[in-house]
């Protein structure tokens, strides 16, 4: 383009200012060459005529268009020049606040001199893995890049951060810092990274002071390297310092500072520990009082003491050391105040012997005091021939003295520095490192000394370093892009770095200067003057000689002599320093003792070409051969740092101070611009602007200025191409552009041009457009109007046509209403009258009606009086004669029944009747006969025996009655009267008491009813006004709407609820991440350790048997109860603590207990009422009697049973034993075999007559029980018989009057028939047999009733099923013929499964029975070649026994059976080498059937110690399984699956009615019987929520780097998406080459992996409700990232983007849906970037606009709304910029909002997952094993 295009009319430019330093300006005429004037319009309208001439003014910087203002890079400019650069910069940090801007390979950060909510923790994850130019400008991109390029480069890494004081150096490299810190935390628990960032607070507080342009500027400057392993893991640090301004230690200038660590002392010296300091205020001292303010505001120096006290501790500095620290920090603010007095002749001086400060400074530094005061007044010089001592001026002491102090200040700096090293020292191997530089920026004041020149020449060096790479970085680029390379000029300081350095240079002549005796500071100045006159660099003042000026790289510097001899030689006088070597505090002696500089060894790698060494000097003696210079020193650590910066890849940081008086968000454009010259800024855009500074893409560039392309050319398929054809065609300058393999390059200003021509066909457009969209307009307005005239006539005319009808309507109205009226009227009149003659009738008639009624009462009355005496008088008569009747009766009736029972008296002492009841005893009493002929021989020996001790106890009785007689005629009968009495007396009084008490017990217990009577009526009155209440409070809420109140307290309750969960699994996660770092330091420890043989100790003993976490519970009965007690007694309550499976039985017991408790409180009650009721009703006497009976039959039957028990293990123990000894004896098996089966037959045989003999004498026992208990209810009853019948006045039967004396004399009747009583005993036997039989027909008949309850199950099961298949029928005739035939092969593909299952479990059962068969075949094998042929025939049946039990399936009962021994096969096989797809065609989840039915069936034997094992081992080995598997999708769905469904079986199966309402009959005798598995369902849910974690975690990662790229840059909508030019945004050097770039993600992929997660999970039989969770967490996922990478990218937020993430948003909505999703509400959790989106689209201009957004935009938080205004962009000149004044109404109007201060979402959070019980409709019986499991061991039962 000419000149003349591009200085046209309306065309923008850049005039200089010499306030502003650039103003903007509009040409008002278009420019022709040769015109001496350029006709301008300022901002404020004024006009200007801006002179232009060929060397005075050139042409004015054009200005770039405003779609490139504000761009993230500066490099992205189409004109790059110092007024853009200065004016992107400004824009972006006021109007958008942002403090960061990329220049290149630069990050330019603006102090903004507030605090920023943007270096959380989530802003690091959100740049952490992100390429440089991704995300928005930031220190954490620059980390993040130099992290990254470590790890792919396996290079070292430095940045460098440089700039004024004040600019925000050192904050920047603290925040950089933290980021390795975070996302490179060590891989054990040392905490370097901790040390790492505790070593800032000391470096601050040592080495940073309050300036007049920084309240914490660094006077020194520092290196950190930040070691890291193969991993990438930190391991160390090391820290280099440089140039410590020690001169502010003894001088501050106005309103400033010393060090912070002088004011924190003293601020804290009323503190007990710095008592000893002898401190007061700061104002009491020298050397912090000379700044006149002593305080910082915001800053509290006492709290900031702890923090440094807090840091020294965790770097391990020691207490003790502390405290010497302290006193060598106190001793120089002592010596600062030592008072020098001056002599006389003022060549002398001396200080005052009770100087306080002196003797506290000597104090506190251990040293001797009037040595010191001497030397500090002289000093020593030595020559060849004599040494002595001279006396000092007042000057020179005062000097003396403030150079010690500095000196000693010095060396304290380098202790704690080299201590802080050893701190950050690690042996471990250092594979690489990153450096942080924290140094000075150039610095130009009124008057600049050494400190300054230092600082300038180190900037001198920087610049030279940062100049050759930046020019580096260019070249590379444009060699890979395959661009023609041209050499392009940039500034090399070298020159002025040699007249620094070099020979004869500078530092040179000062070092020279300093070894001559008398040398000054004139006479280096003159030598300088005379050596570097011809220098171009160097230039002398023309009004001074003693000063000389540098030209440096940033600008000229003019440097005052005075004090660069003093400085650079650091003069202290070795006197001194002797009496501190020789402290009495080891401390100060090693600050100065000659060896004190061996430093820990550096962090440096050896892969480094370089040896890093200490950067700081080493102070040794002061010998000639060491007295080097600090000019020297300086350039030996500078050269040191130069080399390791050549070494590493440079990552620059320059920070810029917006204004002198740190206001926040303030622009100070002059004082920008002096520190953007100074730090490099503009040399890089000088770099980039003689070359190709704009890069495209060729797909970029396709899409942005394809409206500039004919139609001809979009047919061309090769956009490569394209792009070339419109380049060449548009610009006729074949250099202003080249074409690169992936780029386009553009010289400066040509990205304008196209903009310009884009702009121009866009707005050619937009005028054809409107001419269009106008013209439309007023013909649809035309036509409203003429529609609208037409409407109005109709409606006219109709209107008058109305109002005549209603006219009519009202005149005829009127008529009616006059008619009835007057009808009314008379009406009235006619009513009134009839009614009261009505009423006087009715009045009349009553009167009579009354009085008849009276009289007919009166004759009724007396009636019934007569009747009711008359009925009285004969029911009198009938009783009497009743009562004689029954007496009669009862008379009558019992001698009939004497007479009969003597004739069944004589009938029993007959032989036939005896026959009968003796029918089937005969053979009963031979068997006894001849068991009692066996036992007799053995009865002799017993009764020898008995004879024996008879005879032995019958003359001790006789003994004992002779004795008892004796004493009874010792007695009187006197004595044993009043004996007797005396127990009758206690006897009673015993009666009485115990009947008090019963009275006491009977009051207590009835006044306690009573009591809890009132209490239930007085609740139940609060319940009735509770009822009403509440109907009350139902009713008010009904009226006053107010529902929302409710509902927003539900939803409180809910999100407390939420809270309490998430807490509650936070704690779950956290265990888990406790216990894998456990896991992790075990496996370290056995790696580090190799001992053969494991000692056993307290730690692992109870851990021994299992790698469970959990207790182990016993769900035995709690037998031993009282041993745990006990045991718990002996081991201390502390010790017991520990054991928590003691305290777990013991919690059981006493559940048990209260459990007993309130079952014998219940019984209590129900004998206490049935006592009540049998007081009050009349007792059945045979009910009565089986009751009794059979509870005495029961016990005697336990008893016997008992006792026999033990009989028979006694006799089979000495069975055994003799067999044993038998066997022992005898040497023939055979014989061994025989013997041992015929004692076995004996003992069986006797067994089963045992059985029967013992029913028999159960029989008779429970007779002789019931006769005994009868006699006593006899003589009960005859007591009480008089009474009874005297008290009943009611009618009895005439049967139960003759039985009731009948039972007097039933014993005695007994006796009377057969005076053995052998009959009555039998005649009660069979009453008993009877009786037996009876319970046994009841049995029955209840089995009955249940087997017919069960047939009526199985038919409404059937029912069911009939009614489901009906259902099936009709949906069948519904469905369409495609759905139809589909259906049905889904049927018969399910039907052929189900029979191939039952197939493979036949073939498996056959082989089963096989293998057992011939297992079975080879033992008898053995038993017929070892046995005889008889014991060989004898073994058939039980073979074929055993194969018929095998085969009998139908008795399965849902249990699994397996050894101890197999279960860590069982483990193995189901578990650890379980893949999902083995069982992928099966029924879901059956593992965890298979492992539940193997619990239910050690539940069943009763083994608590198999339960145990068994869950434990399985737990452990899931945990090992995800552990192995923890990236594992599909896994940890298939795991977590089965675990949910192990727990709900475990709840469906417990027994408790909660669970079990669902549950069909067969499942619920299914359940558990013995062991409440309660605390295992708690440790499984336990690990359900942390797989649940695990499985969120892999998906989330799998998703993470599809989100950004489908949500946000994939275009969904195809040319719907615009391009800006992003400069250096995805550079070569950002990306990872060998993998070829950042892979791109469409929304399909991500829908495509979401249906990925979806299909597993529901593969795999997961919940609904967990599916419809992990979705929640994920969308949540999506929504977080998507967000944070909006409000972290500029690019991305403008309307297109959100148009685009609409419609994405959109599309996984409908994804939702489609998966039946939509209510798990993953909708609500994208409910934040859904309104960004809309923010994106919605308009930003007026007030409505505010209102609107604000009422929107309720999800988003201000900051965040405020952000993505601030970053919103527009992609053409068509939109405009959201206005700084409609930002401020948004915060205006939102400011009264309550929420927090997060910028970012955070990624991190997870909901709570909540497991919702859901039984299973499968039934154990009918899981089937596949054989491919190989899981033979398990057998079902």
């Amino acid at each position: 383009m000419s000149v003349t295009e591009l200085y046209s009319r309306y065309t923008r430019v850049w005039i200089p200012d010499p306030e502003e330093v650039w103003k903007a300006a509009e040409i008002i005429k278009d420019f022709k060459e040769g015109d001496t004037v350029l006709h301008l319009k300022l901002e404020d309208e004024s006009t200007l005529e801006y002179s232009i001439g060929p060397k005075d003014n050139a042409l004015p910087f054009l200005r770039n268009p405003d779609i490139l203002v504000g761009e993230n890079d500066l490099t992205a400019l189409s004109y790059l020049h110092e007024p853009a650069v200065l004016h992107n910069l400004k824009v972006r940090f006021l109007e958008s606040n942002h403090i960061y801007t990329y220049c290149g390979i630069v990050l330019v950060a603006i102090n903004p001199y507030e605090q920023l909510q943007i270096y959380g923790e989530e802003v690091i994850n959100a740049y952490s893995g992100q390429n440089m130019g991704d995300m928005d400008p930031h220190i954490f991109a620059v980390a993040e890049e130099a992290y990254k390029q470590m790890a792919r480069d396996e290079k070292n890494q430095s940045i460098i951060v440089s700039g004024e004081s004040g600019a925000g150096k050192t904050v920047s490299a603290k925040y950089a810092m933290r980021f390795f810190a975070t996302v490179g935390g060590s891989a054990n628990d040392t905490s370097v990274e901790e040390k790492v960032l505790a070593s800032s607070p000391i470096m601050e507080a040592i080495g940073n002071a309050k300036t007049t342009r920084n309240d914490n500027s660094s006077r020194f400057g520092k290196y950190i390297q930040i070691g890291f392993d193969r991993i990438y893991h930190i391991i160390g640090a090391n820290m280099r310092t440089y140039l410590l301004e020690k001169s502010r230690v003894v001088f501050q200038a106005e309103e400033e500072r010393n060090y912070h660590i002088f004011y924190q002392l003293c601020a804290s010296s009323s503190l007990p520990e710095f008592k000893d300091l002898t401190l007061t205020s700061a104002e009491d001292f020298t050397y912090t009082s000379l700044g006149e303010n002593i305080f910082i505001e915001g800053v509290n120096d006492a709290e900031d003491l702890v923090k440094t006290r807090e840091a020294l501790t965790m770097l391990g500095v020691k207490e003790i050391h502390q405290v010497s620290i302290f006193k060598v920090i106190a001793s120089i603010l002592h010596l600062g105040n030592v008072g020098i007095v001056s002599e006389r002749d003022g060549e002398s001086c001396h200080i005052n012997r009770d100087d306080t400060h002196l003797h506290h400074f000597c104090r506190l530094l251990g040293i001797e005091q009037e040595q010191m005061e001497h030397w500090l007044c002289r000093r020593k010089l030595v020559t060849t021939a004599e040494t002595y001592v001279k006396n000092v001026s007042y000057a020179q002491a005062v000097n003396a003295r403030d150079a010690l102090a500095k000196h000693i200040y010095a060396h304290l700096f380098d202790w704690i520095v080299e201590h802080i090293n050893k701190a950050l020292h690690t042996s471990t191997k250092q594979h690489s490192f990153i450096g942080v530089l924290d140094i000075y920026g150039f610095e130009t004041f009124e008057i600049n000394s050494f400190e300054q020149f230092c600082i300038n020449y180190a900037n001198e060096k920087l610049q030279q370093q940062f100049n050759s790479h930046v020019f580096k970085l260019e070249q590379e680029e444009y060699m890979k892009e395959k661009i023609p390379w041209t050499l392009i000029d940039f500034y090399d300081n070298q020159p002025c770095i040699d007249l620094i350095e070099a020979k004869l240079g500078i530092l040179d002549l000062l070092d020279e200067e300093c070894k001559v005796p008398k040398g000054t500071d004139q006479n280096w100045a003159q030598k300088l003057y005379s050596q570097h006159s011809k220098s171009g660099h160097f230039e002398k003042p023309r009004m001074s000689n003693k000063s000389f000026i540098v030209v440096h790289f940033a600008d000229k510097v003019e440097y005052q002599c005075d004090g660069f001899l003093e400085k650079n030689r650091d003069t202290v006088y070795e006197e001194q320093i002797n009496i501190l070597k020789a402290s009495q505090f080891q401390l100060v002696a090693d600050l100065f003792h000659d060896g004190k500089d061996a430093g820990p060894p550096s962090a440096t790698s050896k892969t480094s070409k370089i040896n890093v060494r200490a950067a700081k000097p080493v102070p040794k003696g002061h010998n000639r051969e060491h007295r080097k210079t600090v000019g020297t020193q300086f350039r030996n650590s500078l050269h040191l740092l130069m080399e390791t910066l050549n070494a590493t890849t440079p990552h620059y940081v320059r920070c810029i101070k917006p204004n002198d008086f740190k206001e926040s968000f303030v622009f100070d454009s002059r004082r920008a611009v002096q520190q953007l010259r100074a730090c490099g800024v503009l040399e890089t855009i000088r770099i980039s602007a003689a070359g190709y500074p704009s890069r495209w893409t060729y797909p970029d560039f396709f899409s942005r200025y394809r409206v500039l392309m004919t139609k001809k050319d979009m047919t061309i398929g090769d956009k490569k191409q394209v792009c070339k054809n419109l380049l060449e065609t548009l610009i006729k300058d074949p250099d202003k552009f080249q074409f690169g393999k992936t780029k386009i390059f553009f010289r400066a200003g040509q990205v304008a041009y196209l903009e310009k021509l884009r702009a121009d066909k866009f707005r050619f457009a937009c005028i054809n457009i409107q001419k269009t969209v106008r013209g439309w307009l007023q013909r649809v307005r035309y036509r409203k109007i003429r529609k609208s005239a037409i409407t109005l006539q109709r409606y006219g005319r109709g209107y008058l046509a109305r109002r005549y009808a209603e006219m009519l309507r009202l005149t005829r109205a009127a008529l009616i209403c006059q008619k009835q009226y007057r009808m009314v009227r008379v009406r009235r009149e006619y009513l009134r009258t009839r009614r009261a003659v009505i009423t006087i009738q009715a009045f009349a008639r009553g009167m009579f009606i009354r009085r008849l009624y009276q009289e007919f009462l009166l004759h009724h009355k007396a009636m019934i009086i007569q009747k009711t005496v008359r009925g009285w008088l004969v029911r009198k008569k009938y009783l009497r004669a009743r009562y004689a009747a029954i007496v009669i009766q009862c008379f009558y009736r019992r001698v009939r029944a004497k007479r009969q029972l003597k004739q069944l008296k004589i009938e029993a002492r007959s032989a036939e009747h005896f026959k009968n009841l003796s029918v089937g005893m005969e053979n009963k009493i031979v068997q006894l006969q001849k068991k009692m002929d066996n036992k007799s021989k053995e009865y002799k020996t017993q009764n020898e025996q008995l004879v024996v001790t008879n005879t032995t106890l019958e003359s001790e009785v006789t003994k004992l009655q002779k004795e008892v007689e004796t004493l009874r005629s010792r007695q009187t009968p006197g004595t044993k009267v009043t004996s007797l009495q005396e127990e009758l007396e206690k006897l009673r009084a015993e009666l009485q008491e115990a009947n008090a008490q019963r009275k006491q017990i009977e009051e207590e217990f009835s006044n306690e009813k009573q009591g809890l009577q009132q209490r239930v009526e007085e609740l139940e009155k609060e319940n009735t006004l509770l009822k009403k209440e509440k109907e009350e409070m139902n009713r008010r809420i009904q009226t006053s709407n107010q529902g929302v109140d409710v509902s927003q307290k539900e939803i409180r309750l809910q999100v407390e609820l939420d809270e309490e969960r998430q807490r509650y699994q936070n704690l779950v996660k956290e265990f888990s991440r406790l216990e894998q770092r456990y896991e992790n330091l075990q496996e370290d420890m056995s790696s580090m350790k190799f001992h053969p043989g494991h000692r056993r100790n307290p730690s692992n003993q109870s851990s021994l048997g299992s790698d469970s976490n959990y207790p182990s519970i016993n769900m035995s009965e709690v037998g031993d109860t009282d041993d745990t007690i006990q045991q718990v007694e002996e081991m201390g309550i502390e010790k017991a603590a520990m054991d928590l499976s003691v305290f777990m039985k013991l919690q059981k017991r006493v559940r048990e207990l209260e459990q007993e408790r309130k079952r014998l409180q219940t019984s209590l009650e129900e004998v206490e009422e049935l006592s009540k009721q049998k007081g009050n009703e009349p007792k059945s006497s045979t009910s009565e009697d089986d009751i009794n009976a059979d509870l005495a039959y029961n016990s005697l039957k336990r008893q016997e049973l008992e006792t026999e028990n033990k009989k028979l293990k006694n006799d089979l123990n000495e069975l055994r034993k003799a067999v044993a000894d038998k066997a022992s004896d005898n040497n023939s098996s055979n014989e061994l075999q025989e013997g041992y089966n015929l004692l076995l037959n004996q003992l069986k045989a006797a067994n089963e007559e045992l059985d029967v003999r013992k029913e028999e004498v159960l029989m008779l026992k429970t007779q002789i029980v019931n006769s005994t208990r009868q006699s006593e209810n006899i003589n009960h009853i005859d007591s009480n018989d008089g009474s009874e019948l005297t008290n009943n006045k009611k009618p009895v039967d005439s049967e139960d009057a003759v039985d009731a004396p009948d039972l007097k004399n039933k014993a005695q009747d007994w006796g009377y028939l057969n005076e053995d009583g052998e009959l009555g005993l039998a005649y009660q036997g069979l009453k008993q047999v009877a009786r037996l039989l009876e319970a046994q027909l009841q049995t029955q008949s209840r089995q009955h009733k249940d087997e017919l309850e069960a047939l009526h199950t199985q038919i409404e099961l059937l029912k069911d099923n009939l009614e489901k298949k009906q259902e099936m029928l009709d949906h069948f005739s519904t469905l369409s013929p495609e759905a139809l035939v589909e259906f049905s092969v889904q049927q018969e593909i399910t039907r052929l499964t189900n029979e191939n299952l039952d197939l493979k479990e036949l073939v498996e059962k056959l082989e089963k029975n096989e293998k057992k068969l011939k297992k079975q075949l080879r033992i008898y094998m053995k038993k017929v070649q070892e046995l005889e042929v008889s014991h060989a025939t004898k073994s058939r049946p039980e073979l074929t026994r055993q194969v018929t039990v095998q085969r009998k399936e139908k008795d399965f009962e849902g249990m699994l059976e397996y050894y101890k021994e197999d279960e860590p096969l069982l483990v193995k096989s189901l578990i650890t080498d379980m893949k999902p797809n083995a069982v992928s065609a099966t029924v879901p989840c059956l593992p965890a059937y298979i492992l539940f039915m193997c619990i239910r069936h050690a539940d069943y034997i009763n083994d608590d110690q198999k339960v145990h094992s068994l869950l434990t081992s399985n737990i452990n080995a899931i945990k090992k399984v995800l552990k192995r598997n923890n990236d594992d999708f599909e896994m940890t769905s298939f795991w977590l699956a089965n675990a949910s469904r192990l727990l709900h079986c475990l709840k469906q199966y417990s027994g408790d009615e909660a669970f079990m309402t669902q549950n069909t009959a067969k499942q619920n005798e299914h359940c558990l019987k013995n062991f409440d598995l309660a605390e295992y369902r708690q440790v499984l849910s336990d690990l359900s929520i942390q797989i649940y974690q695990q499985l969120v975690r892999v998906a989330e990662g799998m998703m993470q780097p599809m989100i950004v790229s489908a949500m946000l840059e994939s275009e969904s909508i195809p040319s719907l998406a615009g391009v800006k030019p992003m400069g250096y945004r995805n550079r070569s050097s950002s990306l990872d080459c060998e993998s070829g770039g950042p892979v791109g993600y469409t929304l399909q992929a991500l829908i495509k992996q979401l249906g990925q997660f979806y299909t597993t999970m529901a593969d795999h039989g997961l919940d609904p409700e967990i599916i419809q969770q992990v979705f929640r967490q994920l969308f949540y996922s999506i929504n977080a990232v998507t967000l944070n990478n909006l409000l972290l990218r500029k690019d991305v937020c403008s309307w297109s983007t959100g148009m685009q993430l609409r419609y994405n948003i959109s599309q996984l909505e409908e994804w939702l849906r489609g998966k039946n999703l939509h209510q798990s509400g993953a909708v609500a959790t994208m409910e934040p970037v859904i309104q960004a989106a809309q923010l994106l689209q919605v308009k930003k201009k007026t007030s409505q606009d505010a209102e609107a957004i604000c009422s929107l935009c309720t999800a988003l938080s201000l900051q965040q709304i405020v952000k993505i205004l601030n970053l919103y962009t527009p992609l053409n000149e068509f939109e405009e910029r959201v206005t700084v004044s409609f930002i401020r109404d948004i915060q205006n109007r939102l400011q009264d909002r309550i929420e927090n201060n997060q910028l970012l979402v955070d990624t991190k959070y997870t909901f709570p997952v909540l497991f919702p019980y859901t039984p299973s409709a499968l039934s154990l019986e009918t899981v089937h094993i596949p054989a491919s499991l190989s899981l033979d061991f398990l057998t079902r039962v």
